[in-house]
């Protein structure tokens, strides 16, 4: 079970105002709750799951924290512009933190899949990175460093601004599943962006990384699918699945002044299994 977050003004994030995509259940719910418990205030975006959305705010709100609701459909530009807007006008003009975990992962064979099929899975986990990382980085790199000078998020570029960007991606942008090759596809994308952007908004103060997940359990998953939770737990060296937690960690190192120096980076949590020989 998901620890309670539990404000401190100690906390690794203490003073920072954070966005989480897709953050209404599962990894993102994982992500919100992590920052939450180290400090920040978190607006909490969600497309569908608005009860999933307000639940994770009212666990947030209960344990003294800040939190909000914001909904919108990551497939289009001008919406991904509105949500991170909303974000930093709920902070207070800030936006220190920004979590892209909103996507989608269908399982479709290659010889039946369409243009549009495959164009659905690529708006949904690249074009969001893009436009959200786009709006973001104009707000962080406007905004003054904080704390020690290098800013709450360990930025501090030559520009004054500062921030951190991570993209949730994935262990398939190197190792891709059957029926996976639209979302291995994106996520192999999501990945470079992250280290194209560290360049580019590097001397702004702004990081830009990526966590890439293994198999992360969820509610009724060792029913759905009992081979796959068997194989994973046998080949991962610490075996056992992932929790939403565990990313949410991951989250939370990057966006902290620890990971000050960290940009372009892909954070592998798997457990180990890509350690594992192949032969």
């Amino acid at each position: 079970m998901t620890p309670s977050p539990s404000m401190s003004s100690a906390g690794l994030l203490a003073g920072q105002v954070a966005l989480v995509t897709g953050a209404g259940g599962g990894i993102g719910r994982g992500v919100a709750l992590r920052f939450a418990a180290e400090g920040a205030a978190v607006a909490v975006h969600c497309r569908t799951s608005d009860e999933g959305a307000r639940a994770v705010v009212a666990r947030i709100e209960e344990s003294g924290g800040r939190a909000v609701v914001l909904r919108g459909d990551l497939t289009g530009e001008d919406e991904c512009r509105r949500v991170v807007r909303e974000a930093a006008e709920w902070g207070g003009g800030r936006l220190d933190a920004l979590v892209n975990n909103a996507g989608v992962q269908p399982v479709q064979e290659l010889a039946g899949m369409t243009v549009a099929d495959w164009r659905g899975v690529v708006d949904a986990n690249v074009l969001s990175v893009f436009a959200c990382t786009q709006a973001a980085a104009e707000v962080m790199r406007e905004q003054e460093g904080r704390g020690d000078g290098e800013g709450e998020s360990g930025g501090g570029g030559a520009g004054g601004g500062g921030g951190s960007v991570t993209h949730v991606a994935s262990i398939e942008a190197a190792h891709p599943a059957p029926g996976h090759a639209h979302y291995s596809a994106s996520k192999a994308a999501v990945v470079m962006h992250a280290r194209s952007a560290a360049l580019e908004y590097g001397p702004y103060g702004i990081r830009v990384n990526t966590v890439s997940p293994g198999l992360v359990d969820r509610e009724g998953l060792a029913d759905d699918w009992p081979e796959g939770v068997r194989r994973w737990q046998q080949a991962a060296p610490v075996g056992r699945l992932g929790r939403p937690e565990d990313i949410g960690d991951a989250c939370v190192f990057l966006a902290s002044r620890l990971a000050s120096w960290i940009s372009g980076h892909d954070l592998v949590v798997d457990g180990g299994v890509s350690a594992r020989p192949t032969w």
